[in-house]
């Protein structure tokens, strides 16, 4: 037969067993719904990647390609993939981006024929164009 104190021990061990357990599951749990809520946010890059329409890489303190012709309405998206902050500045005042860190995008649409260049405002020797047919 078990003492008082033996019996008292025993429930003491299942309580803390019970609550570890509850602790365990609600551990495992968590973690999958964490885990579940960061597969369906999309990371900047997955975004610049399934973005329509074409894009200009910035790298190496480049725009690549540094010359694109694309047809009227189409939307041009630029990401950069440098540690340092670059903008995507219109020579014309026709559209600007703020500083663009690394896997950040910047997106336009160009609704008007035409041949417009751009630069970083930041390494003003970074210069590219898009031409609009």
């Amino acid at each position: 037969m078990s003492s008082p104190d033996s019996l008292a021990r025993m429930r003491s061990t299942a309580r803390a067993a019970g609550i570890a357990g509850a602790f365990l599951a609600l551990l495992v749990t968590g973690a999958s719904a964490a885990a579940a809520q960061s597969k369906s946010v999309n990371p900047p890059e997955t975004t610049a990647t399934s973005a329509a329409g074409p894009q200009i890489a910035i790298e190496n303190f480049e725009f690549n390609p540094s010359t694109l012709t694309v047809p009227v309405g189409t939307t041009v998206t630029w990401i950069s993939h440098d540690d340092e902050p670059h903008t995507v500045t219109s020579s014309e005042n026709v559209f600007a981006s703020a500083g663009l860190d690394a896997d950040e995008t910047f997106s336009h649409t160009f609704s008007t024929p035409g041949t417009y260049t751009y630069y970083c405002k930041l390494h003003p020797h970074m210069t590219g164009t898009i031409i609009v047919k």
